[in-house]
């Protein structure tokens, strides 16, 4: 593959046969050794899980958890979810949603659970996910695969490689980043083309990793097959307002079923004005986490645990006109007061020098024709060790951010790898985590997945076309529906 700087802002053509490990993982990665509990997990099919789940859980339908675990996504085919593992005042422990994102990361984190096979995740989400939508009779005769991307080099060139491999063609992998002003990217009658050395090529299928704001290049539904369609980004994947109200929806049909399953979340206020915002966070007690409902990477994110912070929260321009209040998840003494209660990380077994720190846990999914299976999953930790009381004008991001994404003054992103926690024989032993915490963040992601996919499928009429007088209802943003093309 080639240079970050020779595939930025054009269209590069990837070949089968060029997946090189090395240029598609962290360093440690490739030479990590999978945790064995891990790697059990990864063996057992949805029938064991669901039975594991349905033994932890006898309030549950059965019939409820194994038709959860076959459902078949129509928009939503790939997504990661944001967790975290959290006990109540009472010690119960129980894994939170924080949110689920439709472009994830995660495959440069994972350790191979085949050491003969090179391409891990990246193989098996194309094969099993991607592949499947090609047969298709609805897309365009002819076309390119490509694979449209605006960060996160490593893992997209990853992705091309392997689909080139699987599709047996080339694969042209396209930069479209977010506000640039010469597009390489257009759509004409729902149909994708992609400029190739100055002429405009559609494209009959995309693999898209286009996260920043993707609606402002492409529109929510498309002839071509894009995976995921902007859709799911919008119904909730890259949309915390109408996730938010999509795991309530979800929820409220889970128990008039009487599936005795429910998405654990957060206590979520949403479309709330930035004066609102105050009130809410007192509500509170205090200490909230307030969210621009449209940003991913970290960014967009404010811990307020004190009036500094809020006062800062106030004062900095904000791009969209609503945002979402949730619960703080801090120490068991500087949570927020909820109607649930109080949770609190249960964080990292302590170290050598007895700290503890907060992380979550990252849980990718993908879906095929047999429903959904485990993809890949990684953990990150916090910067700071989280204390068991809160100083005067302390950094409380510093303690419970944990994504490794980093905005530099240009634009672009870096990471923080050293916080990045792998499957592996040292990190997860850190981490406190069994077998049937894995279950349990499984279930959770997947209903959360399908929360949003049936958001989705609510935003399309039955001629399948977009719905956007009512997304404007349900998400009533109009600096959001102005960007949406």
């Amino acid at each position: 593959m080639t240079e970050l700087q020779s595939i930025k802002n054009r269209a590069v053509r990837v070949r089968p046969g060029s997946f090189e490990l090395p240029e598609h993982f962290y360093p440690r990665v490739p030479n990590a050794q999978l945790h064995p509990l891990v790697r059990h997990f990864l063996s057992l099919d949805n029938n064991r899980i669901a039975r594991r789940y349905c033994h932890l859980h006898p309030e549950v339908d059965p019939r409820a958890v194994t038709d959860a675990l076959a459902y078949r996504p129509s928009f939503l085919r790939w997504a990661g979810a944001d967790l975290l593992l959290t006990a109540s005042d009472t010690g119960r422990r129980g894994v939170v949603v924080i949110e689920v994102n439709s472009c994830p990361s995660g495959q440069k984190s994972m350790p191979l659970r085949n050491e003969d096979d090179d391409q891990g995740g990246y193989r098996m989400l194309v094969e099993r996910s991607f592949m499947p939508i090609l047969r298709r009779r609805s897309l365009p005769k002819e076309g390119v695969l490509a694979v449209l991307w605006d960060k996160n080099p490593m893992e997209t060139t990853g992705y091309a490689a392997a689909l080139a491999d699987a599709s047996g063609q080339d694969v042209w992998l396209v930069h479209v980043p977010d506000g640039a002003e010469d597009s390489l990217l257009r759509v004409e009658a729902g149909v994708v083309s992609v400029r190739i050395d100055d002429v405009w090529t559609p494209v009959r299928a995309a693999f898209r990793y286009v996260t920043q704001r993707p609606w402002t290049r492409l529109p929510p539904i498309t002839r071509t097959a894009v995976f995921n369609p902007v859709l799911a980004c919008l119904a909730g994947g890259r949309n915390k307002m109408l996730a938010a109200k999509a795991y309530d929806l979800y929820n409220g049909e889970l128990m008039r079923t009487e599936s005795g399953m429910r998405i654990r979340v957060p206590e979520t206020i949403r479309d709330v004005a930035r004066s609102e915002v105050p009130a809410w966070v007192a509500r509170m007690g205090g200490r909230a986490v307030v969210k621009n409902p449209y940003s991913n990477a970290g960014q967009g994110v404010y811990t307020i645990v004190n009036q500094a912070e809020l006062d800062a929260f106030m004062a900095e321009e904000h791009r969209y006109d609503r945002f979402i209040v949730q619960a703080l998840i801090g120490n068991a003494e500087w949570s927020s007061q909820s109607r649930d209660g109080r949770l609190y990380h249960v964080g990292t077994v302590p170290n050598r020098r007895d700290r503890i720190y907060a992380y979550d846990l990252r849980f990718m999914v993908g879906s095929s024709p047999d429903g959904f299976y485990p993809l890949s999953l990684y953990a990150r930790r916090a910067r700071k060790p989280l204390e068991a009381s809160l100083e005067s004008g302390g950094d409380s991001w510093g303690m419970l951010g944990t994504n490794l994404s980093v905005k530099l003054a240009d634009g672009e992103f870096t990471t923080e790898p050293d916080r990045l926690m792998l499957m592996d024989r040292r990190d997860f032993n850190e981490l406190g985590v069994g077998l049937d915490d894995l279950t349990e963040a499984y279930i959770q992601t997947v209903l959360s997945v399908t929360a949003i996919d049936q958001m989705a499928r609510s935003l399309v009429t039955g001629k399948g076309t977009f719905r956007r007088r009512y997304f404007s209802s349900v998400n009533p943003d109009d600096a959001l529906a102005a960007e949406i093309l």
